[in-house]
């Protein structure tokens, strides 16, 4: 066989088979020459008429694959298949004359060519325990050339013995070498192929792979430097707040303390993952190990790509990723959802220490020094090419750089327009050595009594709505400070139209002066006279920077100082499980991109709505998942804050790129040349890109059963109700906005909003482990080109399940795959190769304790309930429920 560049298989010559009655060993000898790509073969194989050992015996039939190398006279084993599919069809017992598929078996030409003369032969061995062999047929898939549904025949005979061979190879990305950025973004790929028959009696092809994706750490590592860098930048505006009064500083030391000590630990972690080497995804047994916790568990891409009569080519992606939670932190007392809600109720109770300011307005105060610290760079170097501008005596370029100067000004000047400063900035003065000990009044309060004692004032400030009015204190200074930011701009501009009209004057009515006495000139007229505007917009603005920041950093202080040490562990952990989420959703957008990038209708939903994003858990209600699932809801929530932006990659390196803050994450995917001339010039303008998670759970083991029946599962119903809003509307988004440019849209919008209408009423209704929620949500993110995640807390075995019935579900209902072949199919995709389990010394979770463990986990051994009656029925009524559950 020889490999063209960006060419399947393409030549098969030289079978060879034992003759009659000779041992069981068939052999296939092969030349393939190594090219510049780096290709795979995928041999998939499957016999007929074969023959048992004995009567009643089941076909123990596979096949191995031997490498031999022209200068050596030994076969290596390389690797060998198994039977994954039987179908009996002859009256002889110990016959089948059907076709048994074998399995597949996939390795890469560049590990098997070494030798000089880049030939090597394969031998494919089938064994049967030591019996007769019948024919064989080798099956190499090129998804996407089989016309018809049907493989073209070659037929050669070789020692008197026919042999039919179909020609096909593994997916075009594979196959060329050339996609980098899929090579850069997922590893070690497990391929399977199986074929079965549609209704019509046509086959339908299914190419099954799972790959680990480098995405696991790296966007963690990226993650973990930015929250330091932010970290850092905070310790430090918290010792630029100045001079305290004893109260106030007491509290920021306390919490410059336990800032420290969190970025201690963020850098630890980091240098953890640095030292990381090995496999690319952290396996469920380490999803306890502190090392390793912003990690997310079993982060996989699962693609299956079917050629059938109806679909000639068809992906469907499942990226498939354990639970997001802080697990090496532990669930006893709760998840995020309930200790958030837990520490704003707390936070309001906290009496005389801090002033309240509500999340919105931390929030709020958080967007503002981020704006600083990006707006004032800008108009500094925007002055400076002002300047430079006016130097060269260049009217164009004094034009542009003055209207660059201005929108960055304006937005500058419109991001401090907030009562929210001028509040601060009183609340801020009260804290000042000078105002410890002054008389403060509320009022709102005329009841309230004097009192000198500095907790008896701080009290009386408890709510950022009765900050109270100090008699030395101008509140209209702040407004005076910000307004002359503006009033600067306003002569700058002035000026500058001044200077324009006069260059044109003077170039109108020369005089007898020569031309470069006159150009050095008008040189030092404009820049002597533009010069001091600058110095005094500079200055403005510095001092605006001063006072807003200063008031802002003291609005995030009360946050920090009313909730110690619960504010900083809460930050903390909202990290671990944000970290393992957005590495999930950087995988599932690149395999979307990429999937995507000749799908017009989908890139213009990209740019005008956003991505849609849809999460399906399989966490129960009971014991530690309910942690588990109220930080997933959190983690997952959170992904709105974050935008994608798309960029033309300068070099190799296609790994994504991660800037911003705590919530303000931008993700930046770079494509190569080829790919970014495909998208559409809004994207390519760098136009942020943005994202719509929806969440919905339906537990479904064991766990669950006892929550239905004895616990409480309005967690999960509160959480699927919530997301079917956000669902619709942004189904709505879409019909509003992409209507015009996605006829395939418009053409599914009544079934959309049937199906809509229908998970609406599925999550109202008060049903038992209501699995059709699941069924619907999928099928409205597929239709709606969204991107897909299953979850369940280790992404193993209720996962895997899950998948495998939603990649049958998809043959079922769009290829038509046969009613009487939907339970084998489940059943052979459900093998041991599933989830890429090859083999007990090939399983990476080997040795690791499955999500699925013995019942008997949840009891107390007999002899020490019968020290109690009640506790030995209440023992009795859990065991008769798991029973039920388990025969159910």
């Amino acid at each position: 066989m020889e490999i063209k560049e960006e060419q399947a298989l393409d030549v098969a010559q030289n079978l060879i088979f034992p003759a009659e009655g000779g041992n069981p060993v068939g052999q296939d000898t092969a030349r393939i020459q190594k090219t510049l790509a780096d290709p795979k073969l995928e041999f998939a194989l499957a016999c007929k008429d074969l023959l048992t050992a004995a009567r009643d015996r089941k076909l123990n039939t596979f096949v191995q694959i031997s490498v031999a190398h022209p200068t050596e006279q030994s076969l290596t084993r390389y690797a060998n298949t198994e039977v994954v599919e039987v179908l009996p069809e002859a009256s002889d017992p110990r016959t089948n004359s059907g076709k048994s598929l074998l399995g597949c078996s996939t390795f890469k030409v560049r590990d098997l060519v070494k030798s000089k003369e880049q030939q090597l032969s394969l031998n494919l061995k089938t064994l049967n325990g030591g019996k007769k062999i019948g024919n064989i047929e080798v099956s190499l898939v090129k998804m996407g050339e089989i016309e018809n549904g049907e493989a073209d025949q070659i037929t050669t005979d070789v020692h008197g013995q026919k042999c039919s061979l179909v020609c096909e190879c593994s997916s075009p990305e594979a196959i060329s070498g050339k996609d980098n950025l899929l090579n850069t973004v997922f590893r070690n790929p497990i391929y399977k192929f199986y074929r079965f028959p549609s209704s019509d009696n046509k086959w339908i092809c299914v190419r099954e792979q799972m790959a680990e994706s480098s995405m696991s750490f790296h966007i963690p590592k990226q993650l973990l430097s930015l929250y330091i860098k932010e970290d850092t930048r905070r310790i430090e505006q918290l010792k630029e707040l100045g001079d305290l009064s004893p109260h106030w500083d007491n509290l920021r030391q306390n919490v410059l303390a336990h800032y420290e000590e969190m970025v201690s630990v963020y850098q630890e972690s980091l240098e953890e993952l640095e030292k990381h080497t090995g496999s690319s995804f952290k396996s469920s047994c380490s999803k306890g190990e502190k090392s390793l916790e912003f990690v997310p568990i079993n982060l996989h891409l699962q693609r299956m790509r079917v050629h059938s009569q109806k679909l000639k080519d068809a992906l469907y992606d499942v990226i498939t990723i354990g639970a997001p939670a802080a697990h090496s932190q532990g669930f006893k007392n709760g998840g995020l959802r309930r200790l958030l809600s837990r520490f704003e109720a707390e936070k309001k109770n906290t009496g005389y220490q801090c002033i309240y300011y509500s999340p919105e307005n931390t929030a709020k105060a958080k967007e503002i020094l981020s704006s600083i610290n990006h707006l004032q760079p800008l108009i500094s170097s925007h002055t400076d090419l002002l300047l430079n501008s006016a130097k060269q005596h260049s009217a164009e370029s004094l034009k542009d750089s003055l209207k660059t100067l201005s929108e960055t000004t304006e937005r500058f000047v419109r991001s401090f327009k907030d009562q929210l400063i001028s509040n601060a900035l009183l609340a801020l003065s009260t804290a000042r050595p000078s105002c410890a000990n002054k008389k403060l009044t509320d009022p709102l309060s005329d009841t309230e009594d004097n009192k000198t004692d500095e907790q008896d004032n701080l009290h009386q400030i408890t709510r950022q709505d009765s900050i109270p009015h100090l008699s030395d204190y101008d509140e209209e200074e702040w407004d005076r400070v910000w307004a002359n930011v503006g009033k600067s701009l306003n002569c700058i501009i002035a000026m500058t139209d001044r200077l324009l009209e006069q260059g044109n004057s003077t170039r109108e009515n020369k005089t007898e002066c020569s031309s470069e006495d006159i150009t050095s000139q008008q040189n030092g007229d404009w820049y002597e006279q533009l010069y001091p505007l600058i110095i005094t917009l500079k200055d403005c603005v510095e001092e605006v920077v001063d006072r807003a920041k200063k008031s802002m950093t003291f609005v995030v202080f009360q946050e920090l100082a009313c909730g110690l040490p619960q504010c900083l562990q809460l930050t903390f952990r909202r990290d671990v499980v944000f970290s393992q989420a957005l590495s999930g959703l950087t995988c599932g957008f690149i395999i979307k991109l990429h999937s995507s990038l000749h799908n017009e209708a989908f890139l213009h939903q990209l740019h005008t709505v956003g991505l849609l994003v849809q999460y399906e858990g399989l966490l129960s209600t009971y014991s530690e998942e309910v942690g588990m699932l109220e930080d997933m809801s959190i983690g997952i929530s959170d992904l709105r804050h974050v935008a994608f932006k798309i960029t033309e990659a300068t070099s190799e390196d296609f790994l994504p790129l991660v800037t911003g803050r705590r919530e303000r994450f931008m993700v930046e995917v770079k494509l190569p040349t080829k790919m970014f001339e495909l998208l559409p010039q809004e994207i390519k303008d760098g136009k942020l890109l943005c994202v719509h998670p929806v969440f919905f759970n339906v537990g479904i083991n064991e766990q669950q059963t006892i929550a239905e029946r004895f616990g409480d599962t309005s967690l999960q119903e509160s959480i699927n109700q919530e997301n079917v809003e956000h669902l619709e509307e942004y189904y709505r988004m879409c019909i509003e906005k992409v209507p015009s440019a996605c006829p395939q849209l418009l053409q599914e919008q009544s079934d959309v909003k049937e199906l809509l209408e229908n998970l609406h009423q599925n999550t109202q209704a008060k049903k038992r482990k209501n699995v059709e929620i699941m069924w619907l949500a999928a099928t409205i993110c597929r239709k709606m080109n969204g991107v897909r995640f299953t979850c369940c807390k280790s992404a193993k075995d209720r996962t895997s399940m899950s998948v495998t019935l939603e990649q049958c579900q998809i043959l079922r209902d769009e290829h038509d795959l046969h009613k009487d072949f939907f339970v084998r199919a489940l059943d052979c995709m459900r093998s041991g190769q599933a989830q890429g389990v090859l083999n007990e010394s090939d399983d990476p979770e080997k040795g690791c304790v499955t999500d699925n463990k013995p019942t008997s986990r949840h009891f107390y051994p007999v002899a020490l309930l019968l020290v109690s009656s009640h506790l030995l029925v209440v023992w009795l009524i859990l065991s008769l429920a798991l029973l039920l559950a388990k025969y159910q």
